[in-house]
């Protein structure tokens, strides 16, 4: 079976963390799951057997960890400090831990990971791999959200500032400019229901990308496409495909 559940131990966020993982080899993938945050949502909403093409194949390997989202941005009783400060361990936690166990799963200490996720799962992808661009070279974000500002409270602390895409992407300059620019981003988003602010904020993080000459590809699909897994399986095997066969 390619399929393993794994508690791992944290030290930064002081808990074990749930993280499955499918396929056997392959282009490693870290998947942030939506505002649910559970580790295993991509196996309820049918995208591992969507996917398993690829895994079966050898061409991709998902790392589908557990997110603190709940205790975090979504926990509309905690200060903006507190949400940063829940997130920033968060963030501490996938790079100092889980990267690492990652690269000495997959036998090799410095193999580049994919980023993805669906709805908010877009924006940690994405938000990951704009500041950690030596670990993550793509990021595949579906229906995600950009504008975060509103989680926050009007907080404008640095903390604040630079967990905001939206934000700190058209500032780039000079060394840090070229050093995100070894990223690339793919941001797809569906027009139909429940897609919402989906689709504006689609739009305009994929134009701030572009102004500042960063690798995007934005893909924007019909009317019909609404904001559900029936499309996410599609949007994901179409997506994956085409990285892993570049």
């Amino acid at each position: 079976m390619s399929d393993r559940y794994l508690r791992l131990p944290s030290r930064h966020l002081d808990k074990q963390v749930h993280l499955w993982t499918h396929g056997t080899y392959g282009q490693p993938v870290l998947v942030f799951p939506s505002a649910a945050g559970m580790a295993h949502e991509w196996q309820l909403g049918g995208a591992i057997e969507a996917l398993r093409p690829l895994l079966d194949a050898g061409r991709i390997k998902l790392y589908n960890v557990e997110s603190n989202v709940s205790r975090s941005w979504l926990a509309d009783d905690l200060a903006p400090h507190t949400i940063l400060a829940r997130h920033a361990a968060y963030e501490r936690f996938i790079v100092d831990e889980l990267v690492p166990w990652i690269r000495q799963d997959c036998r090799s200490a410095d193999i580049p990971l994919v980023a993805c996720g669906v709805s908010f799962g877009g924006f940690y992808a994405l938000n990951f791999t704009l500041k950690n661009p030596e670990i993550f070279r793509r990021a595949l974000c579906l229906s995600g959200r950009y504008d975060v500002g509103a989680f926050l409270q009007g907080d404008r602390s640095e903390a604040a500032w630079f967990n905001q895409p939206l934000a700190y992407v058209p500032q780039l300059r000079g060394d840090a400019l070229r050093r995100t620019a070894q990223a690339r981003a793919t941001l797809v988003v569906g027009q139909g229901a429940h897609e919402g602010r989906c689709i504006s904020e689609t739009a305009r993080m994929a134009r701030a990308l572009m102004d500042r000459g960063l690798s995007c590809d934005l893909d924007v699909w019909g009317h019909d496409v609404s904001h559900e897994w029936v499309w996410w399986r599609r949007q994901l095997r179409h997506h994956l495909g085409r990285m892993v066969a570049a």
